[in-house]
């Protein structure tokens, strides 16, 4: 019997902000050293579900467990403990303007690691080196990046601290369909080196089957439907097939505003 616990191990997630109910219930189990990418369309919750399981935001109910402790409600040095296992790529990636590139692949290593500055500058350059950059992008600002350039500063960033966990946030938006490729392989090479657990939240097909072992589609606050990834085509659930073959006529109604 294994007596391992899940990396991370939600149940009966629930969170509203009003009368918005945004997770009803949701349960969803990572192993690891697994990829599971949730889909669904906007709003309907992937985001909310990484910043609970990140304790940004507080569920009303329910259970995260990491490593099979409790996450929910912690303070202190606990969540400090709890944070440290995770990287994170932002959509838009998120860099900062103010700092070279080096300082942002380094941040979390300077600023909660402790680490010293010149070590942490050769981490930066190390990891930059294995998503394809060149040393002296280092010294560059993230204005003088293009896009693609920048998505790859932050893998760089998400993986510089060698997390246990890296959850990806749309990691293709914004990218054209040659450069989201590349990004999608440098996230499956990047994860294996690492030997982290990854979860990540598109609504990108070709992103999702790139970098999942396992898909997870997120609709009206819950789970409806999870399987390897080469079993969606023939999930025989008419919501999956309506969101992953692009149909605007099927049971998932679109709120349009009308003037």
């Amino acid at each position: 019997m294994n007596s391992i616990p899940p990396k991370i191990e939600i149940s009966g997630l629930k969170k509203a902000f009003g009368s918005n109910k945004v997770l009803q219930g949701l349960d969803l189990t990572v192993r690891r050293g697994e990829s599971v990418v949730v889909i669904g369309g906007s709003g309907t919750g992937k985001s909310v579900l990484l910043k609970c399981i990140l304790g940004i935001l507080h569920p009303d109910s329910g259970s995260i467990k990491i490593d099979g402790v409790e996450a929910t409600g912690l303070h202190g040095r606990d969540r400090d403990k709890h944070l440290n296992k995770f990287g994170m790529l932002f959509q838009g990636s998120a860099l900062f303007d103010s700092l070279p590139v080096w300082q942002n692949v380094a941040f979390k290593l300077i600023q909660a690691h402790k680490i010293p500055m010149k070590q942490a500058k050769e981490t930066a350059i190390a990891t930059l080196a294995s998503v394809g950059l060149s040393p002296n992008v280092g010294d560059l600002y993230p204005v003088e990046l293009s896009g693609g350039m920048q998505k790859r500063v932050a893998l760089a960033r998400a993986i510089a601290s060698k997390p246990e966990i890296i959850f990806f946030d749309e990691p293709t938006t914004g990218l054209d369909p040659i450069m989201a490729d590349v990004i999608n392989e440098l996230i499956v090479k990047c994860v294996r080196e690492v030997g982290a657990t990854a979860l990540s939240i598109t609504h990108d097909m070709a992103s999702a089957r790139k970098i999942s072992d396992r898909i997870a589609m997120l609709y009206e606050g819950r789970i409806i439907w999870q399987g390897h990834k080469t079993d969606i085509d023939h999930s025989g659930n008419p919501y999956v097939d309506q969101f992953i073959n692009g149909r605007a006529e099927g049971p998932i109604k679109m709120q349009v505003k009308r003037a």
